[in-house]
């Protein structure tokens, strides 16, 4: 699917723009809970740093990010870590963008010490609910009608990784 062009690097502040842009492209009901954000918005700001996010750079233009950090600040679930936002290029969707960062965060967590990656997905949003299967997640919980989204009650699915096995 892909060729050797795909690679996957840590971000850094100068991809600020490149992100904000894919963010506000793939921006959906399919996908998004939150309004689209603003086009001023910053990727970085003071609640979201720069560390958390890898990006995804296919013949050297940025086509994806993926987030993922400890789900709270507490010390009891440092071993955990949540993947909170990830985001591909419409136009390279499908040739295995998604799923390369899918595991270069599961990658990052294992060597930031963690023995499990969750994220959070909603039900309707059968494309990503694939993906993360593809990755060895496995659904661990539903909350029904969770969100209202664009007039329709909408399942928030908990998948979840075991990264020690």
């Amino acid at each position: 699917m892909l060729n050797d062009d795909l690679t996957i690097r840590r971000a850094s502040t100068s991809d600020g723009p490149a992100l904000m842009a894919l963010e506000r492209a793939g921006w959906s009901w399919l996908s998004d809970v939150m309004p689209q954000r603003a086009e001023d918005a910053l990727m970085f700001d003071e609640r979201y740093g720069v560390e958390p996010f890898l990006v995804a750079e296919l013949a050297g233009r940025v086509v994806g990010y993926i987030r993922q950090i400890p789900p709270t600040p507490l010390a009891s679930n440092q071993h955990v870590r949540q993947i909170q936002g990830l985001r591909v290029s419409h136009d390279v969707r499908g040739r295995g963008v998604g799923q390369a960062l899918v595991e270069a965060a599961c990658l990052a967590a294992r060597a930031q010490g963690a023995r499990r990656i969750t994220l959070r997905v909603l039900g309707h949003n059968l494309p990503a609910r694939r993906l993360y299967e593809r990755c060895g997640f496995q659904v661990e919980g539903v909350l029904p009608e969770e969100f209202l989204l664009d007039g329709a009650y909408v399942d928030d699915v908990l998948m979840g990784l075991r990264l020690d096995d």
